[in-house]
């Protein structure tokens, strides 16, 4: 990069004097007041995990789209791109394993109301005891009073921690006063606590599905089921009732286990297989009439559901065909998406970091088998050179190597980019190599052959030509809206400065890739009581918006506040019309990172400024 844009030089130890200790407060403060990113819905208190990106905001997220776009497909002949709908036919969410794998089972902490995944939890065996860990003196009072009225017992506080809770035996904890050698009080017990305070005072668990629902039709599919159920809760016996309800959808689905007839509809499936859990005991008495009901509900309602897309990638496994048969595309190929999808996040945090709507990048590379490893190790470097070249510090991207034990059945490798976000390393893209598995289901579920035939090549079972197999697939899959974060995060410098007068300020300046700037030239007239100046700033500026630069026209206020204003929201460029414009016709042009300032002919602004985003 250019001298005045010396970013690529900076190291860890130069962060740490540049970007203060509250970045991440500062950013977010930051986004919302330079209009980069609203709270959703902000007038009526704000929707949680729920984000729009403002005049600036909207520029920088489509200029790493742009980006991204430009170095995966423009710039390669071997990968196209599509743009699927967001909603997809159920049976791929069934093919893909989202529709049952993407169900968690939760669980609410009955005092910090903490909510969490039940499989997740820590878990605790007989003998150990359960201290509960609060954040301070204050919060154990308050837990322990809470404790106090809604389970009778009133545990030890010792600091900021509450004592006197044990496993006494599989499914049951005990109160122990201190010095007490049997408990006064018992409860019931899950096995686990909860992950922040490891309290083992929790709710029932509850399903709760990460991919959002809805209905297409006009009609409510809800009504159908409620009319259906008020019908069968009616009966003496709503077990035998929903039997003979659906005895047709059960014969069905029995005949497809018994004799291997073609599988029912996943919608007509709801009901047999809660009835199969009903008879092999695995549902409590108690929790009989709730079971069937939820069953009956979602049977009914189940055929005109679907789903909001919870990742961009099978839409490019479903379309491979169509992408292959339309471009007489050659293996190694890839399928290239940016878009929108959807997740019920049991946590949202860190901002824009993990939302319930989010934006990726992902692209599904398809190679012959047996050349996979080769192509990871190209795509790992690919990935890690593309996001390096638009930040400030290098070093704080890294690889993280998936362990065994984190590898999906089918991956045969994955690695994380991850940065070094103010939290710690944490993801930002996942490279998988996913071996043919998505193909493969897709082709069992759907019954449609997806495979590439390769005339030249030689089948590997018969030593005959052509060879027809199932591509497998590189997967580099980056979270756009997770970028925007690591870039904004990376800009955010403050810099002790001089003034004119001796006196220190801080400088906050946005030190953002010049491509990645939402502005990339400010014009300003020196001041704007003088019709000359603002005159030519608005030739300069009509020219600069012709040639297709985003630039913007300002006047408002001092100039070094709207200097300090251009380098807050990350502005490379800012062209001054001053006195000496209308005696020689030379324009200043300021530099962003140096503030140094020279001289050019205003004629060759709009050159000037191209010219110096060209070779960046």
């Amino acid at each position: 990069m250019s001298q005045l844009f010396g970013m690529s030089t900076a190291t860890a130890e130069t962060v740490k004097e540049q970007r203060p200790q509250d970045v991440m407060k500062k950013v977010v403060a930051l986004c919302k007041r330079r209009g980069f990113i609203f709270q959703s819905s902000d007038i009526y208190g704000g929707l949680k995990s729920a984000y729009d990106y403002g005049p600036l905001g909207v520029e920088l997220k489509r200029n790493v789209m742009a980006e991204w776009w430009q170095d995966m497909v423009h710039q390669r002949e071997d990968v196209f791109g599509i743009d699927a709908s967001i909603i997809m036919k159920p049976d791929v969410w069934v093919a893909s394993g989202h529709a049952g794998g993407f169900a968690d089972p939760l669980v609410d902490c009955h005092i910090s109301k903490e909510r969490f995944r039940a499989d997740k939890a820590p878990k605790r065996k007989v003998g150990d005891e359960l201290p509960i860990a609060c954040a301070d003196k204050g919060q154990a009072k308050q837990y322990q009073d809470a404790i106090h009225e809604r389970f009778g017992v009133e545990l030890i506080r010792k600091g900021k921690d509450l004592h006197g809770l044990k496993v006494i035996e599989a499914g049951t904890i005990g109160f122990f006063p201190e010095g007490a050698e049997s408990p006064t009080h018992t409860f019931p017990f899950r096995g686990y606590v909860s992950p922040c305070i490891g309290s083992p005072f929790l709710s029932e668990e509850r399903q709760f599905n990460l991919m959002f629902r809805t209905a297409l039709g006009a009609i409510d599919p809800t009504a159908e089921a409620s009319a259906v159920l008020a019908d069968l809760v009616q009966a003496d016996d709503l077990l035998e009732a929903v039997k003979e309800k659906f005895a047709r959808d059960i014969k069905n689905f029995r005949k497809w286990k018994e004799k291997g007839s073609p599988a029912p509809e996943p919608s007509a499936s709801v009901i047999p297989r809660t009835l199969e859990k009903i008879e092999e005991e695995k549902v409590p008495d108690a929790d009989l009439r709730r079971t069937l009901i939820q069953a009956v509900l979602e049977h009914v309602s189940k055929p005109a559901m679907c789903y909001l897309r919870p990742e961009t990638a099978q839409a490019m496994f479903v379309q491979f065909k169509n992408v292959l048969d339309s471009t007489s595309a050659k293996i190694p190929f890839g399928i290239a998406q940016q878009g929108k999808s959807f997740r019920n996040e049991v946590t949202v945090e860190h901002f824009i970091f993990r939302s319930v709507e989010f934006e990726q990048m992902e692209m599904e590379f398809f190679c012959e088998p047996g050349t996979q490893a080769h192509w990871m190790n190209y795509w790992k470097d690919e990935r890690m050179r593309w996001w390096q070249q638009y930040a400030n510090y290098p070093d704080h991207f890294r690889f993280r190597t998936h362990d065994e034990d984190e590898l999906a059945h089918y991956a045969d490798g994955c690695f994380d980019v991850e940065y070094l976000y103010p939290w710690g390393w944490d993801e930002l893209e996942g490279i998988a190599s996913r071996t043919d598995h998505d193909l493969h289901e897709h082709e069992e579920h759907s019954g449609t052959k997806l495979r590439y035939v390769d005339p030249e090549k030689e089948d590997p079972k018969t030593g005959e030509k052509p060879w027809s197999y199932r591509p497998y697939v590189i997967e580099p899959a980056a979270g756009l809206t997770r970028g925007v974060l690591v870039y904004l995060l990376d800009a955010y410098h403050e810099e002790e400065r001089r003034t004119a007068k001796g006196d220190t300020e801080v400088r906050t300046v946005l030190k953002l890739h010049p491509r990645l700037a939402p502005i990339k030239c400010a014009v300003l007239p020196l001041v704007k009581n003088k019709p000359e100046f603002p005159e030519k700033a608005r030739e300069v500026i009509k020219a600069m918006l012709a040639a297709g630069v985003p630039a913007k026209y300002d006047d408002k206020g001092a100039i070094g506040r709207r200097y300090a204003k251009h380098d807050e929201i990350g502005t490379p460029f800012c062209i001054t019309i001053d006195g000496q414009t209308l005696e020689d016709g030379t324009v200043t042009i300021r530099y962003r990172d140096t503030t140094e300032q020279e001289r050019i002919a205003v004629q060759d602004a709009v050159k000037e400024v191209q010219a110096l985003l060209s070779k960046l």
